[in-house]
């Protein structure tokens, strides 16, 4: 049915999103035997353009569907109006890089290399690193194959019907166990606001309450129904409503988000919410309805045509953050986290090897009541490990000066937040750098009577010794012997002291 049920852990703001892309996608364009699609289009499930989606359909010899293998991942560079392809005054998604409609990547088994070099290149902003482009979709492509291989086994050596059936029993297990977790908040409405550093406003109610009918109180879908969902003894299955009425209405600029965004956000803090081991899947979404306001930042309007969509590059790395962290503050989860990724991007258009490069940056996490913040680690919606500094500084016109813990920006409390990082860079080259992010302005918040964590905040040190305090998100150039001192923010404690 297209629906997440096994995954990598590690990034939920990818992950969580490719149920609803790949229902978007079948949707749009034929998937049959030998077939891959292609696509990077946040109307199609896409969260920006440089995360680039291969999904494909897993058949028996005798062309039944098992089901569909998908991968997601990011490409450091896909075009746009600055190297990264993330440039934070865009505001068209066209600007932001080489655009993909569902697209067969491999029709009948044939792959369209043809089709995928006039794409990267001919765009109204095409890439800087074809090359690179190539290497990585033929490695999607390669782990494509490898799960069609596993999946087909599995159903060789055990029939169609017992794979499906137990597909069906592990999103009925995801149900089970966020209904147990509910049953302390049922029939209380949770409501939380934050703001981006913009002014922009995510505002959220979460209603928790029972299904109506009744099966054991209630009605359940017929696929609940067949499959035999276990709840709790004489415990009516809970529904529960998001509703983001309220929100701020569409970024001028790339701080858009989309449906999958939302969907991302929302599975994830499930999965905390349950607070077990079990795989993060689309069982945990039975039984919850979205409400989103009509052209808003957290919802606007994408057509086929990339001029007419708005840019979200941002919505998809910083807005996720901040709609992680507004529903743990509803819930009351756990304090807030350094609420950004951190965008930081660097590279040239010009010159014999245009490049570029890209990199996100941890932070402290928010304590929880019981749990100090962690310090100096990625959170909520991305958790990527940082290039080595031995490659880093072989591959690119950079020297890294220092990485290390920001001692003390964690927020105090009972339990107290986790600290940020200072990562200080001297640039070896002239190069165009951009920066991206959040918490520069509104500071991470603490719950339960703890105090906030610092702000972030990046710095220019030019050659000659003149500093110079960056906004959060800018674009601007460098010279060769130029420095930038960024620091990230800290976790927001927990509790008063």
């Amino acid at each position: 049915d297209a629906q997440l049920l096994v995954n990598a852990p590690h990034i939920p703001v990818h992950l969580g999103s490719l149920g609803v892309c790949a229902r978007l996608v079948r949707d749009k364009i034929p998937i049959g035997v030998g077939d891959v699609v292609i696509t990077n289009h946040p109307r199609y499930g896409g969260s920006h353009l440089p995360d680039v989606t291969l999904l494909s359909g897993v058949f028996t010899p005798q062309n039944e569907l098992i089901g569909y293998v998908i991968n997601r991942a990011h490409h450091a560079e896909i075009g746009g109006r600055t190297p990264g392809s993330m440039p934070p005054d865009a505001t068209t998604l066209v600007e932001e890089g080489v655009v993909i409609l569902p697209t067969y990547l491999v029709k009948g088994g044939e792959i369209q290399w043809d089709t995928m070099t006039q794409l990267f290149t001919e765009s109204t902003y095409p890439t800087r690193s074809l090359t690179d482009n190539i290497a990585d979709i033929t490695a999607a492509l390669a782990s494509l194959r490898t799960g069609e291989a596993a999946l087909q086994q599995l159903a060789a050596q055990h029939g169609l019907a017992k794979v499906h059936k137990y597909m069906k029993l592990l999103k009925n297990s995801a149900f089970e166990a966020l209904q147990k977790a509910l049953i302390a908040y049922q029939n209380q409405v949770f409501e939380a606001t934050e703001s981006l550093d913009d002014g922009h406003e995510i505002r959220v109610k979460i209603d928790i309450k029972p299904l109506v009918g009744t099966c054991n109180g209630a009605t359940l879908a017929p696929d609940q129904q067949e499959h035999g969902f276990v709840i709790h003894e004489n415990h009516t299955p809970l529904a529960l409503t998001f509703d983001f009425t309220g929100s701020s209405p569409r970024h001028p600029h790339n701080l858009n988000a989309n449906v999958s965004i939302i969907y991302s956000a929302i599975l994830y803090v499930l999965r905390l919410l349950v607070n077990q081991n079990i795989p993060l899947n689309e069982g945990l979404m039975q039984g919850v309805k979205v409400i989103l306001p009509d052209d808003s930042f957290l919802h606007p309007q994408f057509s086929d045509d990339p001029a007419e969509c708005p840019a979200v590059v941002g919505g998809n790395t910083e807005v996720s953050q901040r709609l992680t962290d507004a529903l743990l503050k509803a819930l009351e989860l756990a304090a807030c986290s350094q609420g950004t990724m951190n965008n930081f991007l660097f590279g040239k258009s010009d010159g014999h090897a245009p490049f570029g490069y890209y990199e996100t940056i941890c932070g402290g996490t928010g304590a929880s009541n019981g749990a100090h913040g962690r310090s100096a680690v990625h959170q909520n919606m991305t958790n990527t490990r940082i290039t080595d500094p031995e490659e880093l500084e072989r591959r690119y016109p950079v020297r890294l000066e220092e990485f290390s813990v920001r001692q003390g920006s964690g927020g105090e409390g009972h339990w107290r937040g986790g600290d940020g990082v200072v990562r200080h860079v001297t640039f070896l080259d002239n190069l165009r750098v951009t920066l991206i992010t959040q918490h520069r302005v509104v500071p991470p918040y603490g719950l339960a009577g703890g105090e906030a964590g610092q702000i972030g905040r990046q710095t220019l040190i030019h050659d000659d010794g003149n500093e110079e305090l960056l906004a959060g998100i800018c674009t601007f150039d460098v010279q060769s012997g130029d420095q930038l001192r960024l620091e990230t923010p800290g976790g927001g404690g927990y509790g008063e002291m």
